[in-house]
């Protein structure tokens, strides 16, 4: 299998989506074209104060999922990023029958 990095060094063929649970228990989701480890590290380090998980440390990483195409992975953040905190739980346990029932739930309240 090839690896995921580029001539081994620390960038990401592809990228990577990340949700951290927080320390005031809310989700934080991101995107990163580097190591999920390193990013993580990053927040948990606080070393960029103005990013929303700067006063919600400690933060633990719950979810990581790597895409071949940066596209693909723009497009599942933003599309995670207006869930809502049931359906990423159930995303992040890997409950697809739940997220199925949620989305049609929510689907109905549309109409």
């Amino acid at each position: 299998m090839a690896s995921p990095f580029v001539n081994g060094g620390g960038t990401l063929n592809g990228a990577s989506i990340y949700i951290l649970l927080c320390e005031d228990g809310s989700y934080y989701t991101g995107i990163t074209r580097r190591s999920v480890e390193e990013r993580l590290s990053e927040h948990a380090q606080g070393l960029v104060s103005d990013c929303c998980t700067f006063k919600r440390r400690p933060v633990k990483l719950v979810f990581a999922e790597h895409y071949e195409r940066i596209t693909d992975a723009i497009a599942a953040e933003r599309r995670i990023k207006g869930w809502s905190r049931a359906k990423k739980e159930a995303y992040i346990s890997r409950d697809f029958p739940a997220l199925v029932a949620l989305s049609k739930r929510r689907s109905k309240e549309n109409e």
